[in-house]
């Protein structure tokens, strides 16, 4: 906090130098900013969404182009410099909201290398990251601030200022000003603590180190004291600190790679490139220290694939494009170290620009709690007048004749009207002082305290602990955990969050032969691999990698008898590919566009065939430890469009062509007579496509000389045309690749996380909604949709919407509502659930537990929508039919958006369905999504901490999301739900005997209880029991709420606490008001005690009446706690305890009003059965009326508890699998295939052949080890088993 005290200072301080300066042009800023402030139409909206997606990649033509390189983006155009967080100090955002007028609108960014004294006149933003609310200097007010929006704490605000006026306070101060100090201090606290954490996790980034070029020397700084202009040095591995223009690399031609997992969720290397003229720096730092040049380019903006400037150096202007730039965020790979200038820093990254606004986020409950408080309010003011009413007609007709016994006050006038109109009024003010506990001043720190220790139970929950890396779940905040039991739509990023990212070589077929299965031979049926499944023995191979298995042996066999077919198949592997290779301290390491090519290279490589090492004219390899060299004579690379790579490649005087590329692109091009070995391959394709597979078609094909030569040439002319350069060379290409021979097919896996399939089956089953909002290709997420059983081939259909217009737009929405319609019309409800019946009379005893099929999920459609289409589909013109389309299919899946597209959806779904919304991602790509929904959860994993940064929760594993939703969301929200209904109930019965008394003490605001039972019934007497009531209750264990997915649903529609709920528990509570009154009243109405003498006094029945409440309030909480713990026991009876005790030492040691009232009645058997009766003719019906729904309307809960009860006493020895099925993780599906996913751009095949790539040595092969650690996880890790038939229960 000190580091943001010095900050809050500095940025004050700029400020005024800032208004200063422009205090000649207030006007005229004055008149733009009001221009500029007009809201954007939806249109702009519009174009900035289709600009956004179209700069990550799209298709040509698609939405607004990014402009031509070296031109400034323009002045009309320009983004409006980025508006201050919620989150910013209150002087910052008190100086903007009486200065917006002064604020000046960035349209263009000048910035000059190392001149720190011209940068700074612009006060440009600097690199620290402040995601945190409070300081030490704003804390105090600024929590005050927020705590008294709240209209409960403002309302006993209010009314303690009444109270300190005598005239119409009957109750002293300290009755209101101790609780509400109690409330206001807890929850200060816990608001520190959560603050607190979030500084802790902004010192994370902002301490980190980079190199810094101050005064000609390099300077180790932390991030946050980086600044516009500053030069920075980058390591290796290095995360880049912020947006910096490159100047010089380690690289040859001013080459750098990074990785932009930060950013677009995407692993595979990008290349950068500096200009020539700034390359010849090098590292030397006496240039790079002396380097004056001005940079002007666009302001700061959220486009993460365009850039626009100029380099003015030398009196010569040097275009800027994105190519030049790399973004904080990324990380640097492959390059040693490389230097670059700092463009846009901290809150003006495009990183931080694309992480959207930190919203206050706040459940339905608390909204629901805030209409209940203003009804409660209405309520108050309503039994206020009616006592007013009551009280100027008792005092007309009554009161006027007893002034000498009740004098009126000299305030009140002597004529007997206007008398009673005064004190009516002022009997108003002090009803609304009596009654004020109606309205729950504890409710809220309660349940602030409730949620912080829920908070705390999820953070130690070891089940929720990633045991490879010890990474446990995490609550972010302390507000929300009720609201993970009403989560109705999970928005789930792909890469990272549902798969590892880690692709296996898993199958493949070769000349018409299957490899990858491991055959009974006995049955002759596929066995399933495990971890006991011995894998092929590759060890011999001195390349081989340890992590690599694969468990056909019958592919080896061919490989050691020398079958052609095969050697060929595995060479085409390790010879067409723009995989690049590297000697890392003796270890042979790869680095690939795409993780595909690094799987296949790695399985050539392990089956003998190794990529060693390439140059722009050759690539070598070792083939069964023979070194083979080859002359590479040309790159057909890879683009969205061709959906294939082929390389040309000379050995030994022969030219052959190798292809790979998606199955359906091959078959079109393969020569004539092969229908065999077509036909063989296109079952093995369907099936490895039936199993969840990413496949690839192999092919070659032999060329003549003299044809290559002249194609060539012509390829060479298409290559250097500057006229519809690319058409031309897809001609040439679709030329050669032709008449090709089919070698085979593979077949990778893209690694699910561990539990996906189950987790989303079960999520499913409890009725919430899994929508993919991927930027991935349409087949690669088609693919994992099937994988993790989102997409099934019992589905009725999947609609594909992949238009590029709106008008194609509407009409694919238009018919898929048709088709919806027409099927729901037609069809009969089915049940999606599975039964499970407890036969209480089978021959094994009550509780047999039988599992049938009846209901299995089936039907429904998927709907699968790709970014260009989503662009129009979100406009405001189609957006709902778009929705309604989309909510009626049971899985939704978005290809290739953006991130803002990502938080548009989340938004669409929150503003028209009104249903509570969770977003989970890993990557710096999903922070405006997990911002915009009403929960974000981040995944720790390898894509750096941005999201879980941004998020609420955080959790290792996609899978974690199971228990944390169905358990401790279901949990959280059935105890706040319990809590609350006790909470009303017990302040109700407690307010209202005031109400009930004021019948016959002519409504002068005379209180029953003793002032101090009314200060602390809330804080003390009643407090402990009901908070461990809402920490530790539970219906069913853990295990049962997973067993058990459709316990979930009372939460999706709001059943255990709404406002029928509050109305019967304030009934509830109105009732056994008037018992407690009423009985007490009658018992001691003339009584007398055993010596005759009465005990009709107004102390001693308040004194009676105040402790038949605390104990027929606790008998009440021993009937709502189902889960009893040793703090269940403490609080209960301990309250009991420690209420005889407080009374006794307020009254006889400190001398209260009511000293010696209660040990007098205690002492007659008059109070005994005066209790007793009261408990009983309260707690019988209570207890009748839950046994009778029990037994006959017992719902699922109560059914599930019942089997846990029976499970406990028969102390079954069944184990797990009786109760549960665990059928193949891959089931058989129609083949839909995808395209193989090389990459989402095109590869290095041009950067290969020009030779920029290259370093002037290569590599020796005898200097490689065989011992390289890859990344690759072991096979073992694969799903095998998909989720447990989730589970109703009849009785």
């Amino acid at each position: 906090m000190v580091d943001d005290f010095e900050l809050e200072i500095l940025e004050l301080e700029e400020e005024q130098a800032r208004r200063r300066r422009r205090s000649r042009v207030v006007s005229s800023f004055r008149r733009d900013v009001s221009r500029s402030s007009k809201p954007r139409p939806t249109p702009a909206l519009l174009d900035h969404v289709m600009e956004g997606w179209a700069t990550k990649g799209g298709d040509a033509g698609v939405g607004v182009g990014g402009g031509e390189k070296g031109k400034r983006a323009p002045t009309a155009k320009a983004p409006t410099k980025k508006s201050p967080p919620l989150h910013s100090s209150i002087y910052e955002t008190l100086n903007n909201l009486f200065n917006a007028s002064t604020r000046e609108i960035e349209t263009e960014r000048r910035i000059k290398p190392n001149n720190p004294e011209f940068n700074a006149q612009f006060n440009y933003a600097k690199n620290y990251i402040k995601t945190s609310k409070y300081t030490l200097l704003n804390f105090i007010p600024y929590n005050l601030f927020e705590q008294f929006q709240r209209l409960a704490n403002f309302y006993f605000l209010c009314l303690l200022v009444l109270q300190l006026i005598p005239v119409i306070s009957s109750l002293t101060p300290v009755t209101t000003a101790v609780p509400l100090i109690g409330v206001l201090m807890v929850t200060g606290i816990k608001d520190a603590y959560d603050d607190f954490q979030r500084h802790r996790s902004d010192n994370q980034v902002n301490r980190r180190k980079s190199n810094v070029l101050r005064n000609g020397h390099l300077a180790e700084e932390m991030w946050s004291k980086v600044e516009v202009g500053d030069v920075i040095r980058m390591e290796n591995n290095q995360f880049v600190a912020a947006d910096v223009l490159l100047l010089s690399t380690s690289e040859p031609n001013g080459l750098c790679y990074i990785e932009t997992s930060e950013l677009d969720g995407e692993t595979n290397l990008k290349s950068k490139q500096c200009l020539p003229e700034t390359e010849e720096f090098g590292q030397d730092v006496g240039q790079i220290g002396s380097f004056q040049a001005e940079i002007r380019c666009e302001p700061p903006n959220n486009q993460l694939n365009k850039f626009d400037g100029t380099l003015y150096w030398d009196n010569q202007a040097h275009p800027l494009d994105n190519d030049k730039i790399l973004l904080r965020g990324c990380i640097l790979r492959n390059t040693q170290w490389c230097y670059g200038v700092v463009i846009f820093a901290g809150r003006d990254t495009k990183l931080m620009m694309n992480s959207g606004k930190t919203k206050f986020k706040r459940t339905s409950i608390d909204r629901l709690l805030n209409f209940i408080i203003l009804g409660i309010v209405f309520f108050l003011l309503s039994m206020c007048l009616f006592c007013t009413v009551a009280c100027g007609i008792w005092e007309t007709l009554t009161g006027q004749h007893f002034r000498i016994y009740l004098p009126w006050d000299s305030l009140v006038p002597p004529e007997p009207a206007g008398g009673a109109a005064v004190i009516a009024l002022l009997v108003f003010f002090s009803y609304a002082i009596v009654l004020n506990t109606v309205v729950p001043i504890s409710l809220y720190v309660s349940v602030e305290v409730i949620r912080l220790c829920q908070s705390f139970l999820i953070n130690w929950d070891v089940a929720l602990c990633y045991a490879p890396t010890g990474v446990h779940a995490k609550a972010r905040t302390t507000t929300l955990n009720e609201e993970l039991g009403q989560i109705e739509y999970v928005f789930s990023d792909k890469t990272g969050t549902l798969t590892q990212n880690i692709m296996t070589f898993n199958k493949c077929s070769i000349a018409g032969r299957s490899f990858g299965d491991i055959i009974d031979p006995r049955t002759g049926e596929s066995l399933e691999i495990n971890e006991y499944t011995r894998s092929v023995d590759l060890s011999h191979n001195p390349y081989h990698e340890s992590s690599f298995k694969f468990y056909d042996h019958a592919l080896a066999d061919a490989l050691d008898a020398s079958d052609p077919s095969c050697e060929l198949f595995f060479r085409l592997l390790a010879l067409c590919h723009t995989v690049m290779s590297e000697d890392n301290n003796g270890k042979l390491e790869y680095q690939a566009q795409s993780p595909d090519e690094a799987a296949l290279v790695s399985a050539a490589r392990n089956f003998g065939f190794v990529f060693l090492s390439r140059t722009p004219n050759s690539i070598t390899i070792s083939a069964k430890e023979n070194e083979e060299v080859y002359e590479l004579l040309c790159i057909l690379d890879f683009n969205n469009v061709r959906k294939r790579m082929s390389v040309i490649l000379k050995r030994d005087g022969k030219i052959r062509l190798y292809c790979k590329g998606a199955d359906s692109i091959i078959y079109e091009r393969l020569k004539d007579g092969q229908e065999s070995l077509k036909y063989h391959t296109q079952e093995h394709l369907n099936k490895f496509a039936g199993e969840g597979l990413r496949t690839l078609c192999l092919a070659y094909k032999d060329l003549d000389g003299e044809y290559f030569q002249n194609w060539k040439a012509r390829h060479h002319e298409a290559a250097i045309s500057l006229d519809r350069r690319e058409e031309k060379l897809d001609a040439i290409y679709e030329e050669i690749e032709k008449d090709l021979i089919l070698l085979g097919a593979t077949a990778i896996e893209d690694k699910l996380q561990d539990g996906v399939p189950q987790t989303i089956a079960n999520l499913a089953v409890a009725g919430i909604k899994i929508w993919v909002l991927t930027g991935d290709k349409q087949e690669t997420a088609i693919n994992i949709g099937y994988s993790c059983q989102l997409l099934t081939d019992d589905m009725l259909d999947i609609f594909i919407i992949d238009a590029h217009t709106a008008s194609e737009v509407e009409d694919q929405l238009k018919k898929y509502r048709e088709e919806i319609r027409n099927v729901n019309a037609t069809s009969q409800p089915q049940t999606n659930l599975s039964v499970v019946t407890f036969s209480i009379y089978s021959d094994e005893g009550v509780g047999q537990d039988t599992l049938s099929d009846a209901g299995e999920p089936n039907g429904g459609f998927a709907l699968v929508i790709n970014g260009h289409s989503l662009v129009w589909a979100l406009s405001p013109k189609f957006e709902q039919l778009f929705l309604e389309v989309a909510s009626q299919c049971k899985s939704v899946i978005c290809c290739r958006v953006t991130p803002l597209q990502k938080a548009l959806v989340v938004d669409l779904v929150k503003r028209y369905k009104k249903a509570v919304t969770l977003a989970v991602g890993d990557g710096a790509n999903d922070v405006s999504m997990i911002k915009t929904a009403h929960i974000g959860v981040g995944i720790s994993g390898q894509e750096g901490l941005q999201a879980v940064l941004a998020s609420d929760y955080s959790v290792a594993q996609f899978r974690f999301l199971e228990r944390l939703l169905l358990v401790h969301g279901r949990w959280s929200y059935y105890r706040m739900c319990k809590f609350l209904r006790y909470f009303f109930y017990k302040n109700f019965a407690f307010t209202l005997c005031h109400f009930w008394f004021a019948f016959f003490v002519a409504f002068s605001a005379q209180t029953l209880f003793d002032p101090m039972f009314i200060s602390v019934y809330n804080l003390f007497y009643t407090s402990m029991p009901v908070l461990a009531l809402g920490i530790f209750e539970q219906d069913v264990n853990a295990v049962n709420s997973i067993k058990f997915p459709r316990l979930y649903a009372p939460g999706l529609s709001n059943a255990l606490f709404n406002k029928r709920e509050f109305f019967r528990s304030a009934l509830h509570g109105f009732l056994t008001s008037c018992v407690l009154f009423f009985i007490p009243f009658g018992a001691y109405y003339n009584g007398m005690d055993q010596d005759g003498r009465s005990m009709a006094d107004q102390q001693t029945f308040g004194s009676v009446v105040a402790t038949i409440l605390v104990i027929v309030v606790t008998v009440q909480i021993c009937l709502d706690t189902s889960y009893w713990t040793v703090f269940n026991h403490i609080t209960i009876w301990g309250s009991l305890v420690f209420y005889f005790l407080l009374q006794y030492f307020y009254n006889f040691v400190i001398g209260g009003e009511y000293v010696g009232a209660l040990a007098k009645a205690m002492g007659e058997p008059m109070f005994y059965f005066t209790s007793l009766l009261t408990i009983v003719v309260l707690m019988l019906p209570v207890m009748a009326w839950r046994f009778y729904w029990v037994d006959v309307h017992p719902t699922l809960s109560d059914k599930v508890r019942f089997k846990q009860r029976h499970d406990a006493k028969m102390a079954s020895k069944r184990s797990d699998h009786d109760m549960l099925r665990t059928p193949s993780a891959r089931r058989s599906r129609r083949s839909i295939r995808s395209g193989y996913a090389f990459a989402h751009q095109e590869g290095f095949g041009r950067l290969i052949t020009s030779g920029k790539i290259m370093r002037p040595r290569n590599p020796k092969p005898g200097a490689m080890s065989n011992g390289r650690t890859s990344n690759l996880r072991p096979d073992a890790n694969r799903v095998s088993v998909v989720a447990p038939a989730p589970s109703t229960v009849e009785v």
